[in-house]
């Protein structure tokens, strides 16, 4: 099976989704469309919702990613990863290198919101 990649701009930053099997074969594809992603330094979002298998080369060339990220000093987070996907990442310890559009759900929930103060304007907080 082959991978496909596409690149997506907004304000916030880089979407890369990805397609397909990121294995030996298609894993230097996926390093040469990441890396000049990560040296933009732009916050980068990998979307591996349609990704069916990630191999040893895969998880070498996520490696690869996460080091020139922490380097380049550039936030990459991993989204829409399948059970499969996150065992195998899981089982070896990659997981734990990559935030994931999971945590951060969790975490936006876990924080107290704001509520408006006495004083304040449609909903806008007074300083």
């Amino acid at each position: 099976m082959s991978l496909n990649v596409k690149e997506r701009r907004n304000k916030g930053g880089t979407v890369l989704v990805a397609t397909g099997e990121i294995n030996s074969e298609t894993s230097g594809q996926l390093l040469q469309a990441l890396l000049p992603l990560v040296r933009e330094g732009r916050p980068l979002r990998i979307d591996l919702t349609a990704v069916t298998y990630v191999s040893s080369a895969g998880l070498r060339t996520l490696l690869v990613v996460y080091r020139e990220a922490q380097h380049a000093g550039v936030a990459v987070t991993l989204y829409g990863v399948s059970e499969e996907v996150r065992f195998v990442m899981s089982a070896t310890g990659f997981l734990d290198f990559f935030e994931t559009g999971e945590a951060a759900a969790a975490e936006a929930r876990s924080k107290p919101r704001q509520t408006a103060k006495a004083g304040s304007v449609a909903g806008v907080v007074a300083p």
